[in-house]
């Protein structure tokens, strides 16, 4: 099994970025849950997400989301980041939230709707400008709740139009992050339901477009580690936003329903070398915390994807790959375990205090008065949300 030697030097340059949205007020279609002290604009979000990365160290990037994340001056909150030790990262569009689409945003019917919401890609690529952004990340709403609604092909017709267009838009060093979802808000289809539509897409597109995968976009029992496999295989991995998942989008905490299933996704980027920013995946989180305190909550999303990827690269792969060349089909998958049930909190503890960092975050959080701080600071205005 590999040592410390062969592990610590991986996990030191391991990424995830935060999402600006999970630090507002969220709930479900029944209950928005209001805290105190959550963000009232773009910069207090920031200013949180930076916490998250001054107790665990490698969380230095924040995405936004436009136009929940709208500000007069995108540069002046970029140089706010850089002030809090954070940059901003990727830039999410948001073509759901308006009447207009209720029908679809770029696959509706009507040619003016398309426009509006091709008009607002383009403006999130004006952003990552403003921002110094490199990645603009797509998730649609679109599609049919009937049989018959509308035409299925002729959507995707559309939908290539769009994706197109907004390609064409991205400059030299930007990319195109194509997410999907299995269901919701549309029941009976959605115009880009899978991975594989995705990846058609991304395929057509070139080299600066691939495919987002959001643990909780599948169907129940759905293989996500063959999935992930295959588009490294495919070189049109992108990124994930990492959460979990019970029953459909809960988008619970990372590594919170099956860590299992997060173990076996980390091991297959371990396989493929790409768990660090120079193997070309964005490791995201993309979650609400609508019951739990959102910092805190973030922070151990965290730690269980550090976790999660500390035993997948503790792996054997030498011993591994000679199993499977054998056929011993207990042999491979007890060397997997192994790597699995090994405690490599002792490990993440030690890593933290050789870079500076106290090894036990959340507790180091809870002992920093912040939260405290900012209930006291942030009273007035309106708290961020859905929305907002």
């Amino acid at each position: 099994m590999p040592g410390e030697k062969d592990v610590l030097p991986v996990l030191r340059e391991q990424r995830i970025e935060l999402p600006s949205w999970a630090f507002g007020n969220s709930g479900t279609r029944f209950k928005v849950f209001a805290q105190a002290g959550v963000p009232r604009d773009p910069f207090e979000k920031i200013a949180d997400a930076a916490q998250v990365h001054r107790f665990t160290g490698v969380t230095p990037t924040v995405s936004l989301h436009i136009p929940w994340d709208a500000v007069d001056d995108y540069g002046k909150l970029a140089e706010h980041a850089a002030e809090q030790g954070v940059s901003i990262g990727v830039i999410n569009s948001n073509t759901f939230q308006d009447d207009d689409y209720r029908l679809g945003s770029v696959c509706h019917p009507d040619p003016r709707v398309r426009r509006k919401a091709i008009d607002h890609l383009l403006s999130c690529v004006d952003v990552m400008d403003a921002t110094g952004s490199a990645h603009l990340k797509l998730w649609f709403a679109d599609g049919l709740n009937y049989p018959g609604q509308d035409d299925l092909r002729a959507r995707q017709d559309r939908l290539a139009d769009a994706l197109g267009e907004v390609y064409r838009r991205l400059g030299p060093d930007q990319r195109m992050l194509v997410e999907y979802k299995l269901f919701e808000p549309a029941f009976y289809a959605t115009d880009i339901p899978d991975w594989g539509t995705a990846y058609a897409h991304c395929r057509m597109l070139g080299d600066k477009a691939s495919v987002v995968v959001d643990t909780g976009h599948h169907a129940a029992h759905t293989n996500i580690e063959f999935i992930v496999a295959f588009l490294l295989w495919e070189q049109k991995l992108g990124a994930f936003d990492l959460n979990s998942r019970f029953y459909a989008d809960d988008d619970l905490m990372a590594g919170a329903a099956d860590p299992f299933q997060l173990f076996r996704i980390m091991h297959e980027i371990a396989g493929a070398g790409a768990v660090t920013p120079d193997g070309g995946v964005l490791f995201m989180l993309d979650q609400c915390h609508n019951i739990e305190p959102k910092i805190q909550a973030e922070i151990r999303s965290v730690l269980n994807v550090q976790e999660a990827t500390a035993k997948a690269l503790l792996v054997d792969r030498e011993a591994l790959r000679q199993a499977q060349s054998e056929g011993d089909v207990l042999g491979a998958n007890a060397i997997l375990m192994d790597a699995y049930n090994t405690d490599v909190r002792p490990l993440l503890a030690r890593l933290r205090i050789e870079t500076g960092l106290d090894p036990d975050p959340i507790a180091a959080y809870r002992r920093s008065g912040y939260l405290e701080k900012i209930v006291a600071e942030r009273v007035g205005g309106s708290a961020a949300g859905w929305g907002a």
